[in-house]
């Protein structure tokens, strides 16, 4: 049984995630530099030192998004169904994280990123490069963070056990 509070923060989360990378990217797709596909990177300047800069202040939620959304929703799972194990607490903080990086992978990344290729995730000079359409580098990505969310939902699970049921 998935508790309710666990859908809520997985969808809630979703938007979330989904409206602050939306505005970075309409704001400045430059802030996103380190995660645009090699080919790309080297065909434009390095980040400002302001860039940077506002890359960390928007980077920040975004941390807190993917580590306190799975956090607080299995918080409330082990309110819900007390006596909940440390097994189920990382099932739970781990279903969190996996549904993040799924949406990220296979909407962000492969559907508006690689197919859609809207202009704004385009960068000046790089119109037409292969990098936009390298599938195989965002499901790396997916990998990547599937291990960050096992380790993650690991120490999620352990700090949720501090909790009074």
């Amino acid at each position: 049984m998935v508790p309710w509070t666990t859908i809520a923060f997985v969808l809630g989360g979703i938007v979330v995630l989904s409206a602050v990378l939306l505005a970075m990217g309409l704001r400045n797709p430059r802030l996103m530099l380190q995660d645009y596909p090699d080919d790309v990177r080297a065909a434009v300047p390095p980040k400002t030192a302001a860039e940077r800069r506002e890359t960390l202040w928007w980077s920040l939620p975004l941390l807190c998004l993917l580590f306190g959304t799975p956090l607080a929703a299995t918080i409330g799972a082990r309110l819900q169904l007390p006596g909940l194990s440390f097994a189920g607490a990382f099932v739970n903080a781990f279903m969190v994280m996996i549904a993040f990086d799924l949406f990220d992978w296979l909407v962000i990344d492969w559907l508006v990123f690689c197919t859609l290729t809207p202009r704004f995730v385009v960068l000046p000079g790089t119109e037409g490069m292969a990098g936009y359409k390298d599938y195989a580098m965002h499901f790396r990505g997916f990998l990547v963070g599937l291990a960050l969310a096992l380790v993650a939902s690991a120490a999620i699970a352990g700090l949720t056990l501090l909790v009074p049921s």
